[in-house]
């Protein structure tokens, strides 16, 4: 079902669905979509999005989904890379894509449609047989530090993420999944939309993701799953939300660390446990997985059924229980992970090592098998010559009452060569701590080192669409500029 900006909810059944699917088949097969056809998606969380996106994939043709709030640079440097036979956005950001488009040709949809009229009543009957190898989608990671890399993803890629993300979150048929997360990105396609088509479970999917809506979305629509990331639990929790009668959430998945006491909050919201995971777009599904009994809000969990993942020194030999090292993936490439990096072979040979996908994210395990998570590769100091955890500094900033969040970056320092600097957002804005109690606080729980030289209190941290932090824009903000 959909929940239009409106509040008007439209059901389908599995079979009226992919009638519709057939509907939109026979329509990109018209400017010629066939076997190895890209198809671009500039569209918010729609039942076109979903449709088109199932239809091109049954075609043997590629989805390439990209921000629809994207500037026109970054939606043409996707264009340009991918080829795209069409496209489609909405009506009232027509602009922005047709600047971005060029040639292309580019249909512009009512993202509130559930008829789907547009695309006419004639049905595709004669299907192509797909190959587990076929590309089915190019997702161009978040550029949290850089410039985006094409990921490519095959069809057992998303038979893969959807089967192991079932079992992982005891999915069944009876179940249903919330999806206010946005669906060009990973998470709502691997975790939420593929997981629930693996077993016939239903799909509740928001327009958009609201902080004060979502515990009574969840109640109304009866869902029973869902998937968050930290930033919009923050966002839940700051609004002063309260229980919601009726809600029967069973499960929630939630991505990087959230404080103790707001885990707790969030547990007593939701009326279940949510459960930490840790994946990447490259990864497929999440590899990392808290169980369902006891989940440890500090922990991204067990290494998910089926899966492999392994903590090794710079050598590539198995760090140590307790020892933090670079967090790795085993797998098969374009079946349990992505293909590679579209056209870029060069940075797809030098992701792995040994066979081992090489995250950048560093970690630790414990003698009972949980992964902690140590902050990434560049979220490491090195301050005078010790090791500074950025990850380490945010935490302390952010366990301040008065602070809703923290950022931590390296700046470079003449005496100590790199230095950390803080960015923090104030939980009450009107009333924010002041500069010099955060550096008090700071000095009560870190080492000389680890102390932040500057701390800037900002209205918000930059972000991607799915809210990773962009840390490269707050060491230099012309930056987003290169990004695109």
């Amino acid at each position: 079902m959909f929940e239009a900006p409106d509040g008007t909810a439209t059901s389908w059944t599995y079979g009226e669905f992919d009638v519709a699917v057939g509907r939109v088949a026979d329509f990109l097969q018209r400017p010629g979509v066939t076997t190895g056809s890209a198809v671009h998606l500039a569209l918010t969380n729609s039942p076109t999005f979903v449709v088109v996106w199932l239809a091109a994939i049954r075609l043997r043709a590629w989805i390439v989904p990209s921000d629809p709030m994207g500037a026109t640079a970054e939606l043409s440097g996707h264009i340009a890379r991918t080829k795209p036979t069409i496209g489609f956005c909405a009506r009232d950001r027509a602009h922005t894509s047709r600047d971005a488009a060029g040639a292309l040709e580019v249909v512009e949809i009512d993202e509130a449609d559930t008829d789907l009229a547009s695309f006419g009543g004639d049905v595709c009957t004669e299907w192509p047989i797909t190959e587990l190898r076929d590309r089915a989608a190019v997702m161009f990671t978040s550029g949290t530090t850089g410039a985006p890399k094409g990921v490519e993803i095959t069809q057992a890629n998303y038979a893969f993420a959807g089967a192991t993300m079932a079992i992982a979150a005891n999915l069944a048929p009876k179940h249903r999944q919330l999806v206010v997360l946005p669906v060009f990105h990973a998470n709502a396609q691997y975790y939420s939309i593929a997981s629930a088509i693996s077993v016939g479970a239903s799909v509740a999917l928001m327009h958009t993701f609201s902080a004060t809506r979502f515990l009574e979305q969840a109640a109304r629509h009866g869902a029973t799953h869902a998937s968050l990331f930290a930033a919009p639990i923050r966002m839940i929790l700051s609004r002063g939300a309260t229980p919601v009668p009726g809600l029967r959430m069973e499960h929630c998945w939630y991505a990087m660390n959230i404080s103790d006491d707001q885990y707790e909050v969030l547990s007593g919201l939701l009326g279940c446990r949510p459960r930490q995971l840790y994946g990447m777009t490259e990864t497929i599904p999440a590899v990392l997985t808290d169980h369902a009994e006891n989940p440890v809000p500090s922990s991204m969990g067990f290494v998910t059924d089926g899966c492999k993942v392994d903590v090794q020194q710079p050598d590539g030999s198995p760090a140590a229980v307790g020892e933090v090292g670079e967090l790795v993936v085993g797998g098969e490439r374009g079946l349990t992970l992505f293909a590679g990096y579209l056209d870029d072979p060069e940075t797809t040979a030098a992701s792995f090592r040994n066979g081992w996908l090489l995250t950048g994210d560093r970690a630790r395990r414990d003698g009972l098998g949980r992964f902690f998570f140590d902050g990434r590769r560049a979220d490491v100091l090195k301050v005078a010559g010790e090791n500074v955890s950025t990850v380490e500094v945010e935490q302390v900033l952010s366990a301040h009452p008065a602070v809703l969040e923290a950022a931590v970056v390296g700046m470079a320092d003449e005496v100590r060569d790199e230095v950390p600097v803080a960015f923090v957002v104030a939980a009450d804005q009107s009333n924010p701590p002041s500069v010099e109690a955060l550096h008090a606080w700071c000095a009560e729980r870190l080492t000389k080192a680890k102390r932040p030289r500057d701390i800037t209190l900002v209205d918000q941290l930059p972000r991607t669409s799915v809210g990773k932090i962009r840390k490269f824009l707050l060491r230099d903000p012309s930056a987003e500029r290169i990004s695109a």
